[in-house]
């Protein structure tokens, strides 16, 4: 068995150098072979499999491997980004937990559709759901809808005289019409109607809903059988239509005379309404959308 010396020579003798004659220690070991007298045989850490230290992580794939570059997959969106809800109707993106699409009024909670899936372009004026989002009829024509929560460009101030109008809604109580609908809540009495003047070309017709944001300009809240978004009414300003928006009880159309309806009107498609129609909703609800007269324009500008 060879030692080595303290000055690095391999000798066969284990008490004495054979090169230099200096004292053997016993428990020396041979230099290996390319390693430097007086080097040390501990591999390096930089290459050695005992390197426990934490080594740099690759960088992502197409990452930069810095601040600055894509995250990865997985990882939480930027800090303080709103997180975002898309309309599966219009793909306009909407704050997360809306109720409404903002742009077109898809309802997120019922799935309602706002328009008819067959109009135009031209039509979406006439099918916005909520009369709040739909510009009031001026000399100009309808304009942009705004964007929510922040009026249109050139829109009058809410402190303003309303737009005028050429159209009403009449809303009665109609006794004959509750006979048919065996509602379990009492009738009210019947008496004079309550005059509704149409200042936009479509509006809602419908019960207030503050938790779903749901404030229809044709109020009919005393009616329990109507439903927060029942029907919407469009117009192109000769005739006016009538939509039922998947309302629980249904829209009913019928004439002045003759007997009451008993088939409602199909959900989606646009009825259009003759002079002498009338709505039925709920539970005792009769509409009537007529032209106003002179008088009317006057008291109620």
């Amino acid at each position: 068995m060879s030692a080595v010396c303290p000055n690095g020579h391999t000798s066969e003798a284990e008490d004495y150098c054979d090169t230099c004659g200096s004292p053997i220690v016993a428990s020396a070991e041979p230099t290996p072979p390319g390693t430097a007298a007086g080097a040390s045989a501990t591999p390096s850490s930089a290459g050695s499999s005992l390197d426990l230290s934490p080594s740099v992580a690759p960088a992502e794939p197409g990452g930069s491997g810095a601040s600055g570059g894509p995250e990865s997959v997985g990882s939480p969106g930027a800090p303080g980004a709103p997180a975002v809800l898309e309309c599966p109707n219009c793909a306009t993106e909407n704050p997360d937990g809306a109720l409404f699409c903002e742009a077109c009024g898809y309802d997120f909670t019922t799935g309602a559709m706002p328009r008819d899936p067959a109009a135009g372009p031209s039509d979406l004026a006439d099918t916005e759901p909520d009369a709040e989002a739909v510009p009031p009829v001026g000399a100009g024509g309808v304009g942009a809808a705004p964007t929510a929560g922040a009026p249109a460009a050139g829109a009058s101030d809410s402190s303003e005289a309303p737009e005028s109008f050429d159209w009403l809604a009449e809303v009665w109580v109609d006794p004959d019409w509750y006979q048919t609908q065996e509602a379990e809540d009492p009738c009210p009495s019947p008496g004079l109607p309550t005059i509704m003047p149409l200042r936009h070309r479509s509006v809602l017709l419908g019960r207030v809903s503050t938790s779903r944001n749901t404030r229809p300009e044709i109020d009919l809240s005393s009616d329990p059988g109507v439903s927060r978004r029942h029907a919407q009414l469009t117009t192109d300003g000769t005739r006016w239509f009538v939509e039922d928006l998947g309302s629980s009880n249904g829209t009913f159309v019928g004439p002045a005379a003759g007997p009451l309806p008993a088939t409602s009107i199909a959900v989606g498609p646009k009825t259009e309404l003759s002079d002498d129609d009338r709505l039925y909703v709920g539970a005792w609800t009769r509409v009537v959308v007529r032209r106003a007269t002179p008088d009317e324009v006057e008291a109620y500008a």
